[in-house]
């Protein structure tokens, strides 16, 4: 097939945090219900990248779709509030499924739910990471799915590509792979146009390409192509490569590895990088000006500690950007900061062990953790 690019493709068998979404097709029949089979399949894909050492979220669409069947709501159009029940019944069941087919793995698994606000809103977003980092700590492995029984259109993702996007690129994720009801990305849609060609590889998403999307095929999904192409535009912006593939045969991971057809999407630099430059190009809403040892600390790598702070100003968020100085002034780099202005300037000086007696509160040990900063 065609490509976009002289690199070669990504090996899923060398990432290091892999995200993987589900679309409903694949994991739920209309009239059956769960493929329990299929995702017992997939458990084994799951458990043989964490024996790699690979960490792993699954982005899980089928609340919906598994509570519609069990209230008896029928193919047709669902209104808001139906949706949202059927997404409470379902989500359960969906939650439920994925631990009994995991566990027998020894993997533990973690339901998160969340809103397009987790992602926009910086403090949510930066307490949504650092569940997530801990999570995968732990070697549990997330299931992360949109909190549709509280989420309105206002806050809604849309479709869990872009979730499962957005969640690559919040936990550093170097892959993110769609498990979808096509084998790639195509010049056209392909059931509407016979010649159309699915590309190997795509190096750059441009106008020409964003033109070829069609729309969604399968009558349970919400995402077509276009979506897609939103994620990947997401994705490999933020260091993730991305893999559009049809997941319906069993053991999808495994295919991928051994060569399946699919379509991979080039990232741009590495996660950490991409994280880096996002920071960088924010306007900072404040200052934290350090002493001598705390200078010697980050330069080591290390993460900015209450103790190393001097002096606090400006008037700022938690998880909003901040310029960091040196004991004389110079600006040595940016960050986002754990705590707002006024918690800050009353542990800057103090020992981490002393944050709860302060603010009354067991706050975080970092002021700004290191993975939050350019120095």
């Amino acid at each position: 097939m065609a490509t976009l690019t002289h690199l070669e493709a990504p090996d899923i068998r060398a990432a290091k945090r892999l995200v993987v979404k589900i679309g409903s097709a694949l994991l739920v029949d209309r009239t059956r219900g769960l493929k329990l089979d299929w995702l017992g399949a997939l458990a084994l894909d799951v458990a043989e990248a964490r024996g790699r050492g690979c960490d792993v979220v699954l982005v899980s669409s089928g609340s919906i779709a598994l509570g519609r069947k069990v209230l008896n709501l029928g193919d047709g159009v669902l209104t808001l509030e139906q949706a949202q029940a059927a997404a409470a019944v379902g989500q359960i069941r969906l939650a439920r499924a994925y631990e009994e087919v995991l566990a027998p793995h020894g993997i533990t698994t973690a339901q998160v739910l969340v809103t397009l606000e987790d992602t926009t809103d910086r403090r949510r977003y930066l307490n949504s990471r650092a569940t997530m980092e801990t999570l995968l700590g732990f070697g549990v492995v997330p299931i992360v799915n949109e909190n549709d029984t509280v989420a309105t259109d206002e806050i809604r993702f849309g479709d869990n590509d872009r979730l499962a996007a957005q969640i690559a690129v919040t936990v550093g994720a170097d892959q993110l792979i769609l498990l979808s009801d096509v084998d790639g990305f195509y010049s056209a849609n392909p059931k509407q146009d016979p010649s159309a060609q699915r590309f190997d590889l795509v190096e750059a998403i441009t106008p020409a390409i964003e033109a070829m999307a069609g729309d969604p095929i399968s009558g349970m999904s919400k995402g077509g192509m276009k979506t897609k192409l939103m994620a990947a535009k997401t994705a490999v912006a933020g260091g993730c490569a991305m893999a559009i593939m049809e997941g319906s045969v069993m053991r999808p991971l495994q295919a991928l590895a051994a060569g399946a057809a699919r379509t991979w999407f080039v990232a741009q630099g590495d996660p950490q990088a991409a994280r880096k430059r996002w920071i960088s190009a924010m306007k900072p809403k404040g200052e934290l000006q350090l002493d001598a040892g705390a200078v010697t600390a980050l330069r080591a790598g290390k993460s900015l500690l209450p103790a190393g702070v001097r002096a606090v100003t400006g008037n700022f968020g938690r998880g909003e950007p901040v310029s960091i100085l040196s004991p004389d002034g110079v600006v040595l780099g940016k960050g986002l900061v754990r705590y707002t202005a006024e918690e800050a300037r009353a542990i800057a000086g103090h020992k981490s062990g002393e944050i709860e007696a302060i603010l009354g509160y067991a706050g975080r040990a970092a002021l700004v953790h290191r993975d939050d900063m350019v120095v």
